[in-house]
């Protein structure tokens, strides 16, 4: 994960992940990142089409591929209403099969994610130079990826664009900080204009960090897509204890797990729920007591049956921290 493009190396693993729960149905993958009034006791659900649905309903971040009605017939036979999409495609054709598919299917699509174009390493070192709209080299093709990203979430339905921004740097006086600035402002004031919320995943920066960003780019309609592990596997922060900055703008969860850092030019381990450092039980209490009603999306980073076998067993879990 830490020398390629760490969301193509989560899509080769879509044909055997499909092949293992329906042999005839092939796309399937499980991708593996504002200024507020409210409290911070509570979380702000107000912005997603979240009223009258039940409570942290599960999920799960999907690879649609040329092929939506594929991809969602895998998240209905898991028994899972809700998903993000990846796609870095946006074709109207493909567009109208993702829209026609989760009617079909009866999938809430509750985001659209994207990243590139070009190569986005995921450790600590390439990652600061690749990822996001951080590095200037690749800014303005990215901006112009996430407006397109856009204008194809408006044709599905779908009421977000979400993607990482990259390795904010900590200090406000930086000039790529206020550069990063600019082009976040672009982007979300685009997927405003288009009746739409703009989310950061969590992950390259610090809690303090990315609220900060979110001010300062100063537009309603931002949120945040909080990762549970990736704050532990950049070893930026503890979800437990991130959830009190972040609650009055999270608006999509990932739910995955994963182990601090002990190399410091590699991210930690991602593994399965359950098995790394992020405490479930005492997160998922927090959202409820935050009133969060959005969606809980299983992310898992690994390929083939194994994939499968783990977003059932993490789905079983979830559901009883739930309720």
């Amino acid at each position: 994960m830490t020398h390629q493009n760490r969301r193509a190396f989560l899509c080769t693993s879509g044909v055997a992940l499909a092949s293992a729960l329906t042999p005839d149905v092939s796309g399937f993958d499980s991708s593996r990142e504002r200024p507020t009034s409210l409290p911070a006791a509570q979380v702000d659900s107000t912005r997603a089409p979240n009223h009258g649905k039940k409570p942290l309903r599960l999920g799960l971040i999907i690879d649609i591929g040329q092929d939506p009605a594929a991809a969602l017939a895998q998240v209905q036979a898991l028994g899972l209403p809700t998903a993000q999409v990846w796609t870095t495609v946006f074709q109207p054709e493909l567009a109208q099969n993702l829209r026609e598919a989760g009617e079909k299917y009866g999938i809430e699509l509750t985001s659209l994610v994207t990243g590139g174009p070009g190569e986005e390493v995921y450790d600590f070192y390439a990652g600061p130079r690749t990822i996001g709209l951080v590095p200037p080299e690749t800014r303005d093709a990215r901006i112009a990826r996430l407006k397109n990203a856009s204008d194809f979430a408006k044709q599905c339905g779908i009421p977000a664009v979400q993607t990482h921004c990259g390795f904010i740097p900590e200090n406000p006086n930086d000039p790529v900080y206020r550069e990063l600035i600019g082009a976040a402002k672009e982007v979300a004031a685009y997927c405003q204009h288009n009746g739409q919320n703009f989310r950061y995943e969590t992950g390259q920066e610090t809690p303090i960090t990315l609220i900060r960003a979110i001010h300062d780019v100063g537009l309603e309609n931002q949120g945040v897509n909080f990762d549970f592990a990736n704050l532990i596997l950049y070893g930026k922060a503890n979800p437990v204890d991130a959830i009190e900055l972040l609650a009055p703008f999270i608006q999509g969860i990932h739910a995955k797990d994963g182990l601090w850092p002990t190399n410091p030019r590699e991210l930690g381990q991602e593994v399965p729920i359950g098995k790394g450092k992020v405490d479930f039980p005492r997160v998922i209490s927090r959202l409820k007591d935050l009133n969060y009603r959005g969606a809980v999306t299983i992310e898992r980073e690994v390929s083939g049956p194994k994939q499968l076998e783990d977003i059932r067993s993490e789905k079983a879990y979830l559901e009883k921290l739930i309720g």
